[in-house]
């Protein structure tokens, strides 16, 4: 008996197959909250660069992860996974934190942007930084934020050095800010999300909003305050 599978089913298959392999699997559990370079990778997972090449090369193929350059260092490449690929539910929470801290280089639009979405998912508190802070939010991303019912009206800049309290998950939202960071703080997440002010076009900021809005969707069931449930 002949049968012809459609094409999803055949994308279906291929990609529960290249999930099959346990180091692939730890590759998807790992971009699952976050961003990182295939260096990051290696490190963080025990392999050698040929074989997570090796990996990296399986799981594009089957749509599964993406490649986009840094912002920061351009030599950089940062891989990000694609939630729309995956029928997968979220696991169970992978973090304890008192506080989530989202930072970015400016801590004028991404980083107030992710916090006060952060706020409408969970009651684990939030709070933004910046590496190297601007005078002032930028007006677009107030404007943003109130089309989509967010206010950034009382918000202000302050530098990562004022902000950070031991055990807190920082959250880089931009590709320099993680760069800087570096060993300096080495738990944290990274989200690749491309900074709008470059264009300063509303579809920039909204673009990066959502951006936001679906990792924060990913992340917030992940987070639990320490000896407690955030519901």
């Amino acid at each position: 008996m002949n049968v012809e599978w459609s094409e999803s089913v055949v994308a279906r298959a291929q990609r529960h197959a290249a999930l099959g392999e346990p180091a692939r699997l730890a590759i998807i559990d790992r971009l699952l909250l976050g961003d990182a370079s295939p260096g990051e990778l290696g490190q963080e997972l025990g392999l050698p660069s040929n074989l997570l090449a090796h990996h990296l090369k399986l799981l594009e193929q089957v749509g599964l992860i993406e490649r986009s350059r840094s912002e920061g260092d351009r030599r950089r490449t940062y891989l990000r996974l694609r939630v729309e690929t995956l029928a997968d539910t979220m696991p169970a929470p992978l973090r304890t934190a008192p506080r989530v801290v989202f930072v970015c280089t400016h801590n004028s639009a991404r980083s107030h942007l992710a916090a006060a979405l952060w706020k409408r998912h969970s009651t684990v508190p939030a709070a933004s930084a910046g590496t190297e802070p601007a005078q002032r939010v930028h007006p677009r991303a107030v404007a943003t934020a109130r089309r989509h019912g967010l206010s950034l009206a009382h918000a202000r800049t302050s530098h990562i050095d004022e902000t950070l309290r031991p055990d807190d998950l920082v959250v880089a939202v931009c590709d320099n800010a993680h760069e800087q960071l570096g060993p300096r703080v080495p738990d944290r997440l990274h989200w690749s999300v491309p900074d709008p002010t470059r264009t300063g076009t509303d579809d920039a900021f909204a673009d990066a909003l959502s951006d936001l809005a679906d990792r924060i969707d990913r992340l917030a069931p992940a987070v639990r305050p320490p000896g407690g449930s955030d519901d």
